[in-house]
């Protein structure tokens, strides 16, 4: 089992999808961010479970797809993993938004 941890950027970017839904519906915003939430308990006990990000190719940085979201994550060891970033698909990832979180 693995300890995840929120980064701020990821608790910023679970927020703004949040309010950006909320402002159409607040119950499908909460369902959101729930099934995000939801998603990220399946890497406590398989942390590999996601796929490589491609924009890094590193076997530590991966990331699971829920609904239109890529919950991006860094495996820092047996014992811990980062949530990085929850991004939107239709957003472009750039290196430079995990570069500095990605090196940790």
């Amino acid at each position: 089992m693995v300890k995840i941890v929120w980064t701020e950027l990821s608790v910023s970017d679970l927020k703004e999808i949040f309010n950006y839904i909320a402002d159409d519906s607040v119950r499908f915003a909460s369902i959101t961010v729930g099934r995000i939430y939801n998603s990220v308990q399946l890497i406590i006990e398989n942390p590999y479970i996601g796929r490589i990000v491609p924009e890094f190719k590193k076997k530590s940085i991966r990331e699971i797809i829920e609904g239109n979201y890529r919950i991006i994550y860094r495996i820092t060891n047996k014992q811990q993993a980062y949530i990085l970033r929850v991004y939107h698909v239709a957003r472009s990832l750039k290196s430079k938004n995990l570069k500095s979180i990605s090196q940790e």
